[in-house]
């Protein structure tokens, strides 16, 4: 019994306390937290380890003393290193978030100590200067582990042992390989290694415990990628033989439109087909120049069932990730190839939407079913445009009338619709690399783009607002794809950016996607039309998936769910699931209950999807580089696509590589980083290096296996770069 004559309370438990710290005002100490839960005596020692223990597992933070939810970061905390944004500022991750709400970003500052460079997993114990609401820069105290055990790179050999040069140009320093640990592998051979604990001649240790083949083949790109992003490439023997055993279902209770002259349109490369289109007038007396339109979509969920091997593998993989020479697929070749690609002249399952289109574009009404149908002809982009531009081959000539032409109508309707609520129309150039039987790059060249592209892009989002319109109706669990509003801060940014250009953005208005497409209007004629638009991309939110919609900024609808790629995006599987269940369409749909863990799902698939793009991006850079290290010493011109405190980053005009010129590249420095004009200014003559400014640079050096490329200037003398390049 206390002095008091009131009896202590036991010990309040860990979710009471987390609870108590989130629900007061700003910072508590252990006193207030006694004091709400009337601890007293020796208890206030237990609390003490208990607020300690909350305080290492990440459940709490501490500000200046005082106790933090983890909603808001606290003053030294540990982080992981994530990579790095457009302006090759190094970015961090809370080791631990809880909140419902993304992490703040975090910018981590440059390292004055002469410490080794970090890299992506890298875990930093740092203290955090909170610079806004969602951003705060971290001060790196020290660096306390490395979130993986492995470690890809080149392998060589010396006189007594072997080294390992990592693929990742983040990794600063090499690896030793002990006698015996080499598992017989060939100097030039690419090999992924376990990181062993220890140093020996200063260097981390590492084992060999796979070779990968040589390094010089340009197929060795992708597999870099592959390992380096963890992407899982192999399927176990219960999903091969899931796959392998799958048959075509008969026709039963699905609809037959196998006469209907449903049509394939995809790149001249495809080798899964899973969307077929077609489209007529709309003979409805109430809907005059109004449009027909079916959207045939591989029923994917009667062959991948949930929680069976494949469904595991598929949602292990979350999507199919694509480069130049190779697919790592989200399903086995015999569904992605065969059963579940809609290719010609064969009989295929399918779940099919039939939309009805207003003539000014709208969506009057739409129907799904399941079917069974049979491709008319597997076409291609370039045959489409070329047939809708008078010049139809022998494929095209006889489908022009009855198909080509009507889908060009819909498509127009479609347009209209889109261009009326003010969609973003941000259209730059993509880059591919053309490769040679063997898988050497001939040639870097911009992607075609076609009317032909975007009529299947709109009937895909016409089938997309259908999918997602139709699960609400039935009160579904819906995977939706949102797209948030742009950042503030970068809107600002690019607000200030605009000044020295005379072209505005209009602030105080609610933000809307037509607000950049006036200011794309504007800039179009200038020479700086391309930075702008890579800007105004750099301003716009990452689309995610999420059971909680916010709507589609960039494509300004309230409701958007992704339906027409369930052979490559696990997302369009699970809202084939839910349409399934909710119109009761048979076998495969979402089991009940399914739907609360679609959360966790969303975060998962975002996660791979974004794994994917850094994958095809770094092995295209890889591409890129092997081009261009056949050309080095030779000057192209470009244009400064990003500016940071360490140097420029340019985009040649004739292959679209980027690159970086070092800072300490450039004349009459020192310079000062100007951020928020996205600018160089050196202090002595005023010279100023600005985004979007034309360059001539040359290519110092460019490597394969990391995908960095090193530029200099041409008017720098050979001597001069030979001293630098020892400097760096």
């Amino acid at each position: 019994m206390s002095k008091s004559g009131r009896r202590a309370a036991p010990l309040p438990t860990r979710q009471q306390i987390i609870d108590f710290v989130k629900s007061r005002e700003g910072r508590v100490g252990k006193r207030e937290i006694a004091r709400a839960f009337n601890v007293r005596g020796d208890d206030r020692i237990a609390l003490k380890h208990l607020l300690r223990d909350l305080e290492v597992s990440g459940d709490i933070g501490r500000e200046r003393r005082r106790l933090t939810s983890t909603d808001a970061l606290p003053e030294v905390t540990i982080l992981e290193i994530s990579g790095t944004d457009v302006d090759g500022e190094l970015l961090a991750v809370p080791m631990r978030w809880t909140a419902d709400t993304p992490p703040p970003k975090i910018y981590v500052a440059p390292d004055r100590g002469g410490r080794r460079a970090l890299r992506t997993g890298d875990r930093v114990l740092a203290r955090l200067k909170r610079q806004s609401r969602s951003v705060y820069e971290a001060h790196v105290m020290r660096r306390i582990g490395y979130r993986t055990s492995s470690v890809l790179g080149i392998y060589r050999k010396t006189a007594k042992d072997g080294r390992i040069e990592p693929t990742d140009r983040r990794h600063k320093a090499e690896y030793l390989v002990g006698r015996g640990d080499d598992a017989g592998a060939s100097p030039g051979e690419l090999v992924l290694a376990e990181v062993l604990p220890g140093r020996r001649l200063g260097l981390p240790q590492a084992r060999v415990i796979e070779r990968l083949g040589d390094v010089r083949n340009p197929r060795a790109f992708s597999l870099i990628a592959i390992h380096s992003h963890a992407i899982p490439d192999k399927f176990s023997d219960e999903a091969l033989a899931l796959a392998d055993r799958a048959r075509n279902p008969p026709l039963g209770k699905r609809t037959d439109v196998r006469k209907l002259l449903l049509v394939t349109i995809d790149g001249a490369d495809a080798r899964d087909f899973d969307d077929a289109v077609w489209a007529a007038p709309d003979r409805s007396p109430d809907n005059a120049g109004g449009w027909s339109v079916t959207v045939a979509i591989a029923d994917v969920a009667n062959y991948v069932r949930p929680g069976d091997a494949l469904d595991i593998a598929a949602f292990d993989r979350g999507n199919s990730v694509y480069f130049p020479d190779r697919v790592v697929p989200m399903l086995p070749e015999a569904l992605s190839n065969n059963l579940c690609s809609l290719r010609p002249n064969e009989d295929r399952a399918c779940l099919a939407v039939h939309l009805t289109i207003s003539k000014d574009g709208r969506l009057k009404s739409h129907r799904f079913e399941r079917a069974l149908m049979r491709s008319a002809a597997r076409l291609t982009y370039e045959q489409v445009q070329k047939a809708r531009d008078g010049k139809p081959d022998s494929k095209t000539a006889p489908l022009y009338d009855p198909v080509i032409l009507p889908l060009y109508g819909a498509y127009g309707a479609l347009a209209m619709a889109r261009r009326k609520r003010g969609a973003l129309e941000i259209d730059l150039p993509e880059r591919r690399a053309v490769l040679d039987s063997s898988g050497k790059v001939t040639r870097i060249e911009a992607a075609p783009r076609f009317d032909s592209h975007r009529l299947i892009e709109e009937f895909m989002i016409a089938a997309n607002v259908a999918a997602a319109e139709t699960l609400e109706r039935l009160a579904q669990p819906c995977m939706y794809r949102i797209h948030d509003e742009p950042d503030p801060a970068k809107v600002e940014a690019l607000r200030d950016f605009l000044k020295g250009l005379h072209l505005t953005l209009a602030a105080g208005q609610v933000m809307q996607a037509r607000l950049f497409n006036k200011l794309l209007g504007q800039a179009a004629a200038t020479p700086q039309a391309e930075v702008i638009a890579e800007l105004v991309l750099r301003c716009q939110s990452q689309a995610v998936y999420s059971p909680r919609n916010i709507g589609h900024f960039g494509l300004a609808l309230r409701r958007y769910a992704h339906f027409t790629s369930p052979i490559r995006r696990y997302s369009d599987l699970l809202v084939h699931r839910a349409l399934i269940h909710g119109l009761r369409l048979g076998a495969g749909g979402l089991p009940d209950g399914n739907g609360d863990d679609f959360v966790r799902i969303g975060e998962h698939i975002s996660t791979t999807e974004r794994r994917a793009i850094a994958a095809e991006r770094d092995t295209f850079d890889r591409y890129v580089a092997a081009y261009l290290s056949e050309r080095q010493g030779e000057t192209f011109g470009g244009r400064i696509s990003g500016v940071t405190r360490f140097g420029l980053f340019l985009r040649l005009d004739e292959v679209g590589a980027d690159g970086l010129l070092p800072i300490r590249f450039l004349p009459h420095g020192p310079y000062r980083h100007d951020e928020r004009a996205h600018a160089l200014t050196a202090r002595k003559d005023r010279r100023v290096y600005r985004i979007g400014d034309r360059v001539e640079v040359r290519v110092l050096e460019s490597n394969p296996v990391t995908g960095a490329t090193i530029f200099d200037l041409p008017e720098a003398p050979p001597g001069a770069r030979k001293k630098r390049r020892k400097a760096g």
